[in-house]
């Protein structure tokens, strides 16, 4: 079954339903309730306990696409996967406050 892969760009005030985001990231909406539950997305309580009601940003967006290309490209698990987008978003922080500092 062939899927087709959303490519946009979401303003602040805009959100995806848990089917936009699960197509968006080529997955099915049972993946993204898996990693809702544990907490992996949407981990500050952006929507509705069920999974009806949840609303996904631009930044759940790009976390989600992130843990679906560790996923597939390592064969990681969930908790892998979140920690290696966990650190690299650290980092990627980290280096913003290095440089606007004047630190290079």
């Amino acid at each position: 079954m062939g899927q087709t892969i959303i490519s946009a760009v979401l303003v602040d005030d805009a959100a995806l339903t848990l089917e936009e985001l699960a197509q968006a990231c080529a997955v099915e909406p049972d993946w993204v309730v898996a990693r809702v539950r544990t907490g992996i997305l949407l981990d500050a309580g952006g929507g509705a306990d069920d999974s009806g009601g949840w609303r996904f940003t631009s930044a759940d967006l790009v976390r989600a696409r992130r843990l679906c290309q560790i996923e597939r490209q390592f064969e990681a698990n969930d908790d892998v996967a979140a920690l290696v987008v966990d650190l690299s978003e650290e980092i990627r922080r980290l280096r913003c406050k290095l440089s606007a500092a004047g630190v290079k």
